[in-house]
Protein backbone atom coordinates (compact mmCIF):
# COMPACT_ATOMS: atom_id res chain seq x y z
CA UNK A 1 0.00 0.00 0.00
CA UNK A 2 1.36 3.39 -0.82
CA UNK A 3 1.45 6.33 1.77
CA UNK A 4 -0.69 7.85 -0.14
CA UNK A 5 -3.52 5.51 -0.23
CA UNK A 6 -5.30 6.90 3.03
CA UNK A 7 -4.96 10.56 1.80
CA UNK A 8 -8.14 12.93 1.67
CA UNK A 9 -9.16 12.94 -2.23
CA UNK A 10 -9.52 16.07 -3.36
CA UNK A 11 -13.02 17.30 -4.89
CA UNK A 12 -14.74 19.94 -6.60
CA UNK A 13 -15.93 22.50 -4.73
CA UNK A 14 -16.34 23.56 -1.12
CA UNK A 15 -15.63 19.94 0.30
CA UNK A 16 -18.37 19.38 3.59
CA UNK A 17 -16.04 20.00 6.82
CA UNK A 18 -14.64 16.41 7.82
CA UNK A 19 -16.12 14.66 10.84
CA UNK A 20 -13.53 14.79 13.56
CA UNK A 21 -13.39 11.79 15.99
CA UNK A 22 -11.42 9.79 17.91
CA UNK A 23 -12.08 5.66 17.90
CA UNK A 24 -12.99 6.01 21.79
CA UNK A 25 -15.64 8.30 20.21
CA UNK A 26 -17.04 6.39 17.75
CA UNK A 27 -17.50 3.29 19.87
CA UNK A 28 -19.29 5.90 21.95
CA UNK A 29 -21.70 5.85 19.36
CA UNK A 30 -21.77 2.39 18.68
CA UNK A 31 -22.14 1.25 22.31
CA UNK A 32 -25.06 4.13 23.30
CA UNK A 33 -26.31 7.26 21.30
CA UNK A 34 -27.66 8.25 24.87
CA UNK A 35 -23.99 8.23 26.18
CA UNK A 36 -22.35 9.59 23.53
CA UNK A 37 -25.16 12.98 23.32
CA UNK A 38 -24.16 13.06 27.42
CA UNK A 39 -20.78 12.67 26.96
CA UNK A 40 -19.98 14.81 24.05
CA UNK A 41 -22.67 16.89 23.18
CA UNK A 42 -24.98 18.55 26.26
CA UNK A 43 -23.54 21.41 27.55
CA UNK A 44 -22.93 22.28 30.04
CA UNK A 45 -21.79 18.48 30.35
CA UNK A 46 -23.67 16.77 32.89
CA UNK A 47 -21.34 15.34 35.34
CA UNK A 48 -19.93 11.96 35.34
CA UNK A 49 -19.65 9.74 38.13
CA UNK A 50 -16.57 9.74 40.26
CA UNK A 51 -13.84 7.29 38.62
CA UNK A 52 -13.73 3.91 38.94
CA UNK A 53 -10.83 1.47 40.38
CA UNK A 54 -10.49 -0.62 38.04
CA UNK A 55 -9.63 2.78 35.70
CA UNK A 56 -7.05 3.94 38.29
CA UNK A 57 -5.60 0.72 38.04
CA UNK A 58 -5.45 0.90 34.57
CA UNK A 59 -4.06 3.88 34.19
CA UNK A 60 -1.18 3.95 36.94
CA UNK A 61 -0.04 0.92 34.80
CA UNK A 62 -0.35 2.80 31.32
CA UNK A 63 1.46 5.56 33.14
CA UNK A 64 4.46 3.56 34.37
CA UNK A 65 5.20 1.84 31.16
CA UNK A 66 5.03 4.86 29.37
CA UNK A 67 7.82 6.45 31.91
CA UNK A 68 9.84 3.30 31.90
CA UNK A 69 10.82 4.26 28.75
CA UNK A 70 12.30 7.85 29.81
CA UNK A 71 14.70 6.34 31.67
CA UNK A 72 18.24 5.46 30.51
CA UNK A 73 18.49 2.51 29.42
CA UNK A 74 20.62 1.08 32.28
CA UNK A 75 18.21 2.11 34.46
CA UNK A 76 15.15 0.18 32.86
CA UNK A 77 14.68 -2.68 35.23
CA UNK A 78 11.47 -4.97 35.69
CA UNK A 79 12.16 -3.36 39.64
CA UNK A 80 12.01 0.35 38.26
CA UNK A 81 9.08 -0.39 36.74
CA UNK A 82 7.41 -2.09 40.16
CA UNK A 83 8.97 1.64 41.57
CA UNK A 84 7.07 4.05 38.50
CA UNK A 85 3.54 2.00 39.77
CA UNK A 86 3.80 2.89 42.81
CA UNK A 87 4.49 6.80 42.12
CA UNK A 88 1.98 6.24 39.35
CA UNK A 89 -0.39 5.28 42.13
CA UNK A 90 -3.92 6.55 41.53
CA UNK A 91 -6.35 6.06 45.03
CA UNK A 92 -9.56 6.50 43.88
CA UNK A 93 -12.82 4.18 43.04
CA UNK A 94 -11.62 1.80 45.79
CA UNK A 95 -13.66 0.38 48.61
CA UNK A 96 -11.52 1.14 51.47
CA UNK A 97 -7.32 1.56 51.97
CA UNK A 98 -6.35 -2.10 52.41
CA UNK A 99 -7.85 -2.83 48.61
CA UNK A 100 -6.31 -0.18 47.31
CA UNK A 101 -2.80 -1.58 48.26
CA UNK A 102 -3.65 -5.25 47.49
CA UNK A 103 -4.18 -3.89 43.97
CA UNK A 104 -1.01 -1.56 43.90
CA UNK A 105 0.94 -4.99 45.18
CA UNK A 106 -0.46 -6.92 42.12
CA UNK A 107 -0.19 -4.39 39.74
CA UNK A 108 3.71 -3.98 40.87
CA UNK A 109 3.62 -8.05 40.21
CA UNK A 110 2.08 -7.82 36.50
CA UNK A 111 4.42 -5.55 35.49
CA UNK A 112 7.76 -6.79 36.91
CA UNK A 113 6.90 -9.79 35.13
CA UNK A 114 6.02 -8.32 31.89
CA UNK A 115 9.06 -6.01 32.25
CA UNK A 116 11.07 -9.50 32.60
CA UNK A 117 10.50 -10.23 28.61
CA UNK A 118 11.22 -6.75 27.32
CA UNK A 119 14.24 -5.64 25.61
CA UNK A 120 15.25 -2.37 27.31
CA UNK A 121 17.40 -1.33 24.86
CA UNK A 122 14.72 -1.69 21.61
CA UNK A 123 13.47 1.78 22.21
CA UNK A 124 10.13 1.68 20.58
CA UNK A 125 9.15 4.31 17.51
CA UNK A 126 6.56 6.03 19.98
CA UNK A 127 5.34 6.03 23.27
CA UNK A 128 2.03 6.73 24.02
CA UNK A 129 2.21 8.35 20.40
CA UNK A 130 -0.78 10.83 18.93
CA UNK A 131 -1.44 9.68 15.59
CA UNK A 132 -4.28 10.98 12.74
CA UNK A 133 -5.80 9.47 9.91
CA UNK A 134 -7.71 11.94 7.11
CA UNK A 135 -10.07 10.15 4.80
CA UNK A 136 -13.10 12.09 2.30
CA UNK A 137 -15.41 12.28 5.39
CA UNK A 138 -13.49 11.58 8.82
CA UNK A 139 -10.28 13.28 10.83
CA UNK A 140 -9.35 10.50 13.13
CA UNK A 141 -7.01 11.14 16.12
CA UNK A 142 -6.56 8.42 19.04
CA UNK A 143 -3.21 7.40 20.56
CA UNK A 144 -1.32 4.07 20.69
CA UNK A 145 0.13 3.24 24.05
CA UNK A 146 3.49 1.70 22.21
CA UNK A 147 4.62 1.69 18.50
CA UNK A 148 7.14 -1.15 17.42
CA UNK A 149 9.62 -1.17 15.35
CA UNK A 150 9.97 -4.27 13.49
CA UNK A 151 11.96 -6.16 11.11
CA UNK A 152 8.52 -6.21 8.98
CA UNK A 153 6.94 -3.33 10.10
CA UNK A 154 5.66 -1.49 12.16
CA UNK A 155 3.54 -3.16 14.95
CA UNK A 156 0.71 -1.26 17.46
CA UNK A 157 1.04 -2.22 21.01
CA UNK A 158 -2.07 -1.89 23.09
CA UNK A 159 -1.61 -2.66 27.26
CA UNK A 160 -4.49 -4.76 28.40
CA UNK A 161 -5.08 -4.97 32.60
CA UNK A 162 -8.58 -6.34 32.54
CA UNK A 163 -9.46 -9.68 34.30
CA UNK A 164 -10.44 -11.09 30.68
CA UNK A 165 -7.78 -12.14 28.73
CA UNK A 166 -8.14 -10.86 25.27
CA UNK A 167 -8.07 -13.44 22.23
CA UNK A 168 -6.19 -13.25 18.90
CA UNK A 169 -10.13 -12.91 17.73
CA UNK A 170 -10.35 -9.71 19.84
CA UNK A 171 -7.04 -8.19 18.17
CA UNK A 172 -8.48 -9.14 14.75
CA UNK A 173 -12.09 -7.56 15.07
CA UNK A 174 -10.59 -4.18 17.15
CA UNK A 175 -12.00 -0.74 15.34
CA UNK A 176 -9.29 1.23 16.61
CA UNK A 177 -6.56 -1.05 16.39
CA UNK A 178 -6.95 -1.10 13.01
CA UNK A 179 -6.79 2.44 12.84
CA UNK A 180 -4.35 2.85 14.32
CA UNK A 181 -2.34 1.20 11.93
CA UNK A 182 -3.33 2.39 9.25
CA UNK A 183 -2.61 5.91 10.94
CA UNK A 184 0.58 4.88 11.54
CA UNK A 185 1.30 3.71 7.94
CA UNK A 186 0.22 6.81 6.73
CA UNK A 187 2.21 9.06 8.89
CA UNK A 188 5.74 7.39 9.03
CA UNK A 189 5.18 5.53 5.51
CA UNK A 190 6.26 2.44 6.63
CA UNK A 191 4.21 -0.68 6.56
CA UNK A 192 1.94 -1.39 9.73
CA UNK A 193 -0.41 -3.95 9.41
CA UNK A 194 0.78 -6.56 13.26
CA UNK A 195 -1.65 -4.99 16.04
CA UNK A 196 -0.96 -6.68 19.26
CA UNK A 197 -2.73 -7.05 23.09
CA UNK A 198 -0.84 -7.15 25.71
CA UNK A 199 -2.21 -8.41 28.83
CA UNK A 200 -0.36 -7.57 31.49
CA UNK A 201 -1.99 -10.15 34.63
CA UNK A 202 -1.52 -13.11 32.73
CA UNK A 203 1.67 -12.14 30.37
CA UNK A 204 -0.39 -13.08 26.98
CA UNK A 205 -0.42 -11.29 23.74
CA UNK A 206 -3.04 -11.39 21.17
CA UNK A 207 -1.91 -10.95 17.66
CA UNK A 208 -3.56 -9.86 14.34
CA UNK A 209 -1.95 -9.22 11.03
CA UNK A 210 -3.85 -7.42 9.06
CA UNK A 211 -4.08 -6.63 5.28
CA UNK A 212 -4.22 -3.90 2.91
CA UNK A 213 -8.05 -5.14 2.45
CA UNK A 214 -8.96 -5.75 5.93
CA UNK A 215 -7.51 -2.30 6.85
CA UNK A 216 -9.39 -0.84 3.98
CA UNK A 217 -13.04 -2.37 5.26
CA UNK A 218 -12.00 -0.89 9.10
CA UNK A 219 -11.78 2.67 7.68
CA UNK A 220 -14.92 1.91 6.12
CA UNK A 221 -16.33 1.01 8.98
CA UNK A 222 -15.24 3.89 11.04
CA UNK A 223 -16.84 6.41 8.31
CA UNK A 224 -20.15 4.38 8.15
CA UNK A 225 -20.06 4.89 12.29
CA UNK A 226 -19.18 8.77 11.83
CA UNK A 227 -21.81 9.11 8.87
CA UNK A 228 -24.36 8.27 11.70
CA UNK A 229 -23.03 9.94 14.06
CA UNK A 230 -22.93 13.56 12.06
CA UNK A 231 -26.44 12.77 10.82
CA UNK A 232 -27.52 12.61 14.82
CA UNK A 233 -25.41 15.53 15.57
CA UNK A 234 -26.80 17.59 12.96
CA UNK A 235 -30.47 16.51 14.40
CA UNK A 236 -28.97 17.92 17.97
CA UNK A 237 -28.30 21.29 16.45
CA UNK A 238 -31.07 21.86 15.54
CA UNK A 239 -33.50 20.16 17.92
CA UNK A 240 -31.04 19.82 20.89
CA UNK A 241 -32.19 17.02 23.99
CA UNK A 242 -35.38 17.26 22.10
CA UNK A 243 -33.83 15.26 19.40
CA UNK A 244 -34.87 11.78 18.40
CA UNK A 245 -31.53 10.17 17.29
CA UNK A 246 -30.04 9.16 20.71
CA UNK A 247 -31.87 6.66 22.13
CA UNK A 248 -30.63 4.70 25.22
CA UNK A 249 -29.14 1.52 24.32
CA UNK A 250 -30.50 -0.39 27.67
CA UNK A 251 -28.68 -3.24 28.36
CA UNK A 252 -25.89 -4.63 31.34
CA UNK A 253 -23.59 -2.14 30.68
CA UNK A 254 -25.81 0.56 32.22
CA UNK A 255 -24.96 -0.73 35.33
CA UNK A 256 -21.12 0.20 34.74
CA UNK A 257 -22.39 3.65 32.63
CA UNK A 258 -20.85 7.16 33.63
CA UNK A 259 -23.87 8.87 32.68
CA UNK A 260 -26.61 6.59 34.28
CA UNK A 261 -27.55 9.47 36.62
CA UNK A 262 -28.71 11.24 33.68
CA UNK A 263 -30.64 8.41 32.20
CA UNK A 264 -33.97 6.91 33.45
CA UNK A 265 -33.75 4.17 31.33
CA UNK A 266 -30.34 2.98 31.94
CA UNK A 267 -31.22 3.77 35.86
CA UNK A 268 -34.17 0.68 35.46
CA UNK A 269 -31.11 -2.45 34.50
CA UNK A 270 -30.63 -3.09 37.94
CA UNK A 271 -28.88 -1.56 40.71
CA UNK A 272 -25.22 0.42 39.85
CA UNK A 273 -21.90 -1.23 40.02
CA UNK A 274 -19.54 -0.43 43.00
CA UNK A 275 -16.61 1.75 41.95
CA UNK A 276 -14.45 -1.71 42.65
CA UNK A 277 -17.27 -4.25 41.49
CA UNK A 278 -14.52 -4.72 38.36
CA UNK A 279 -11.94 -5.83 40.36
CA UNK A 280 -13.98 -9.22 40.93
CA UNK A 281 -16.32 -9.52 38.41
CA UNK A 282 -14.95 -8.47 34.39
CA UNK A 283 -16.77 -5.61 33.20
CA UNK A 284 -19.84 -6.54 30.83
CA UNK A 285 -19.09 -7.33 27.06
CA UNK A 286 -18.87 -4.01 24.98
CA UNK A 287 -17.24 -2.50 22.08
CA UNK A 288 -15.77 0.35 24.11
CA UNK A 289 -12.16 0.29 24.85
CA UNK A 290 -12.42 0.21 28.53
CA UNK A 291 -8.40 0.92 29.86
CA UNK A 292 -8.79 -1.40 32.77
Amino acid sequence: MSAGAFVQTEIAGLPRRLFRASPSRLLAWVDCPRRYRLQYLDRPSPPARGQRAHTSVGVAVHNALRDWWDLVPAERTPQAGAELVRTSWIDVGFRDGDQSLEWRARAQQHVTAYLTQVDPAAQPLGIERTVSLKTESLALQGRIDRLDERPEGLAVVDYKTSRVVPTDDDARTSLPLALYAAAAWKMFRRRCVRVELHHLPSGSVAVHEHTVDSLKRKIAEAESIASDARRAEEDYAEHGVDSGRFPANVGPLCQWCDFRAHCPAGQRVGPEKSGWAALETPVASGRGDLRD
